[in-house]
């Protein structure tokens, strides 16, 4: 095994065992109401409370994206977050995609890779109402591990910090701001460059248990390579049928070229 996936394996391992200790000596505090934080591009601000488990999965995955001709499709499987709940205002985060599957065609020669994607470390801080009521803040710093290979994999490490604001306009209306700025890695594998994004959005009640999010998205990424500017445009439908478990749905669509064109997707989130 390589020295770097020793290294993400062993850290990974300590990471996991600090994680659910206090998970474990918390385990029957349940108080809080549930807060996923998929679907959607936005991030809500709310966190788990201690010793809660959440964990999100996404079930399938799919993106176009169609450049000058040629095409691209990538379908993630798998793709799931461990949220835990350590502090009444902080929780840890673990994400990983175990595969991931990259067809691209250009005229007529097509190929088809099958990859890992890398694992995801983060903390999140609720700074205001960690339940997500009223005016709700949060800062989470993550770092990314390259465990993964390309085009699935980053291919380096990279970092960012999130700030999520959502603020409830109503009882069954909610606005979500979410700010990120990244050291994201750059196109070729090695070094990292400023990317940064901003997303609006808002949430319906249309019942207890169902909630309809839309939002729009600007991602700008300064890469080496050369600078993109993404916009893009989301509708997701949440199905809470109990307290515990949810279900939900989501498309994406690029409003401008250099955004992928369109991206399907279903997932699963449950509390423990």
């Amino acid at each position: 095994m390589a020295p770097h996936l020793r290294q993400a394996g062993a850290m990974l391992v300590l990471f996991a065992t600090a994680l659910f200790v206090p998970a474990i000596a918390h385990a029957d505090d349940q108080g809080r109401d549930y807060c996923p934080a998929r679907p959607g591009l936005g991030t809500p601000a709310c966190t788990m409370a201690p010793g809660q488990v959440s964990v999100e999965t996404s079930l399938g995955d799919w993106t176009l994206d169609k450049q000058s001709g040629d095409r691209t499709d990538t379908v993630l499987i798998g793709d799931t977050s461990l949220r835990i709940g350590l502090t009444d205002n902080i929780e840890a985060q673990l994400g990983w995609a175990p595969l991931g599957i990259v067809r691209e065609r250009t005229g007529a020669a097509t190929d088809r890779v099958t990859r890992t994607g890398d694992v995801t470390l983060g903390i999140k801080a609720n700074l205001r109402n960690p339940d997500g009521s009223g005016l709700s803040i949060a800062v989470q710093p993550f770092v990314t591990l390259p465990v993964g290979r390309a085009p699935i994999g980053a291919g380096d490490w990279g970092a960012g910090l999130v700030v999520p604001v959502t603020y409830d306009l109503s009882k069954t209306v909610n606005l979500e701001l979410t700010s990120e700025v990244d050291a994201a890695v750059d196109q070729d594998g090695r070094g990292r460059h400023l990317a940064y994004s901003g997303v609006v959005g808002v949430g319906f009640g249309l019942s207890d248990a169902l909630t309809l999010t839309v939002e729009d998205q600007l991602v700008r990424d300064e890469d080496p390579s050369g600078s993109t500017t993404q916009d893009l445009a989301s509708a997701s439908l949440a199905w809470m049928p109990r307290k515990t478990l949810q279900l939900d749905v989501g498309a994406v669509a690029g409003l401008n070229r250099n955004a992928p064109d369109i991206e399907l997707y279903a997932g699963i989130a449950r509390r423990f």
